[in-house]
């Protein structure tokens, strides 16, 4: 048997055993009659297999996708003509953390530019699952590993917000990140309202039109800087080169955050 070396997604229905998810299948689609872009799944992570199902009773967790999506309008003839190996490989889990403090801010960061996926793009800390970590154990070393921020699991109280296809000293890693803030309700608001793919207005009611942020430097230290509002709010363009944004992800992300401050824990 291969050696364990990538977590991968595994769906089922109707309690058969769980199968790889292809590279090329899409599994939000998976679990959509008719085409939606946001069902409700459950989701455990057994033997080093992510594991995503219909929920047997009750609300499950939102797993969406872009209404863009590339997989998604892959054509039979297109999806032919990518290598069978592709095809097959499996799809990687990766893991976001969304670091609430107690003042209800929550913590994003802006790629570094020299990164081949998604340069430049505002994001939470986050990245692969490693073989044998839980879900909690690899977003906090992925914060630890990006932030210079380490918490212990028995500091947080951790929550699954939704699937996506104690503040301290900050010490980011200029290999990856190249700036950060922390962003307020009101911010937060905003951006979400910038859905990509639509053209609906943007609210930015008692948003000031530039925000404060950490530069990163080569070596890692931090300085103050402004970033226009207009930044955080535009939206993915439908063609050309990339623009600096918040991710789509992390909006969908952020969305179900503010959702947790309407209507708190018992």
């Amino acid at each position: 048997m291969d050696k364990v070396s990538r977590i991968l997604v595994h769906i089922c229905k109707e309690r058969a055993a769980p199968q790889r998810a292809h590279f090329v299948q899409s599994v939000t689609g998976h679990f959509s009659d008719g085409g939606a872009d946001l069902v409700e799944v459950s989701c455990s992570l057994e033997k080093n297999q992510f594991i995503v199902y219909r929920p047997d009773q009750g609300r499950g967790i939102p797993l969406k996708r872009p209404a863009f999506c590339p997989i998604k309008h892959l054509s039979v003839t297109e999806v032919a003509a990518i290598p069978l190996d592709i095809q097959q490989r499996g799809i990687d889990v990766g893991v976001a953390i969304i670091l609430q403090t107690a003042n209800e801010k929550v913590l994003l960061t802006r790629r570094a530019k020299e990164l081949r996926i998604f340069p430049n793009v505002w994001v939470p800390p986050g990245g692969h699952l490693e073989p044998d970590e839980t879900l909690l154990d690899a977003g906090l070393r992925e914060l630890k590993e990006e932030t210079g921020l380490k918490l212990e699991p028995e500091e947080v109280s951790p929550k699954i917000l939704g699937l996506w296809e104690v503040q301290a000293s900050l010490s980011p890693s200029p290999a990856e990140v190249s700036a950060c803030l922390w962003a307020d309700s009101r911010l937060v608001r905003a951006i979400v309202s910038a859905v990509d793919g639509e053209d609906a207005e943007v609210r930015v009611d008692g948003v000031p039109s530039s925000v404060s942020v950490w530069q990163v430097s080569s070596d890692g230290a931090l300085s103050d800087a402004s970033l226009p509002l207009a930044v955080l709010i535009s939206r993915a363009p439908i063609s050309g080169p990339d623009v600096e944004r918040v991710s789509t992800g992390t909006k969908f992300a952020l969305e179900l955050w503010l959702k947790t401050l309407e209507t708190p824990d018992p």
